[in-house]
């Protein structure tokens, strides 16, 4: 589903070159549930953001889906992020003036979805992360893991083949942090691909799959439910 191989990404200004990503190469098969690991500054970011086609790649190839991202120009790039994408933010992003509903509601409004349509997949997502009695709700109304629980409904009502969580759980405290995990857990059973960026290691440990990035390079591979303790080894 998600293919990168060989993936530099170079940061250059008049003084200072940085290299973010090295010769970095990663296959995400459909339906995995992946924790990406790994210390501050290594790259976890600038990868999910080139996986999430936010930024572009200085040379390597990558291939989400079957397409090749790396010959298109921004508008296809915006459209096929639109198409396969949903991003879970660790800020929630919601736009405090706005219900639930209207949350929710944004991103279909820009893909020019319909409204009946609309309407069905707000309603179904709202329900499915267990807050369809609150679409009238302000986010202030509601407690982090909800507010968080709204972001998750935004996402999944793009119908995504591909969720990147950034840090989804880090400005909650740790009841609602796994709470919000068994919720990604039920979508990743439901079908969704998930690649989710985590400084937590309880939350890591708990993915079927973990990799860790340091400096940049793929540090680690662990391909069974428990065994990420290695990976978040350089959290501590």
């Amino acid at each position: 589903m998600l293919k990168m191989q060989k993936i530099n990404k170079v940061y250059q200004t008049e003084m200072v070159q940085t290299h973010a990503l090295r010769d970095f190469s990663l296959e995400v098969n459909e339906g995995e549930f992946i924790a990406v690991t790994g210390p501050s500054g290594s790259g976890k970011t600038t990868f999910l953001n080139i996986a999430g086609m936010l930024e572009t790649f200085t040379d390597g190839e990558y291939e989400l889906d079957g397409v090749r991202v790396g010959g298109l120009n921004d508008n296809q790039r915006a459209d096929l992020r639109n198409q396969k994408i949903g991003f879970i933010f660790q800020g929630f992003n919601l736009i405090p003036d706005l219900n639930l509903y209207e949350n929710v509601e944004v991103p279909l409004r820009y893909r020019g979805i319909k409204t009946a349509e609309r309407k069905r997949r707000i309603e179904r997502c709202l329900e499915q992360v267990g807050l369809g009695s609150r679409a009238k709700h302000l986010p202030q109304q509601l407690s982090g893991g909800q507010q968080q629980r709204v972001a998750i409904a935004r996402a999944l009502a793009g119908e995504p083949r591909f969720l990147l969580a950034d840090e989804p759980t880090g400005n909650l405290d740790s009841l609602m942090a796994r709470q919000v995990m068994e919720l990604l857990e039920q979508i990743n059973r439901d079908g969704a691909t998930i690649v989710m960026v985590t400084h937590d290691p309880e939350l890591a440990r708990r993915a079927p799959r973990n990799i860790q990035i340091v400096d940049g390079q793929m540090a680690d591979f662990t391909l069974y439910q428990g065994a990420a303790e290695h990976a978040v080894a350089m959290e501590a």
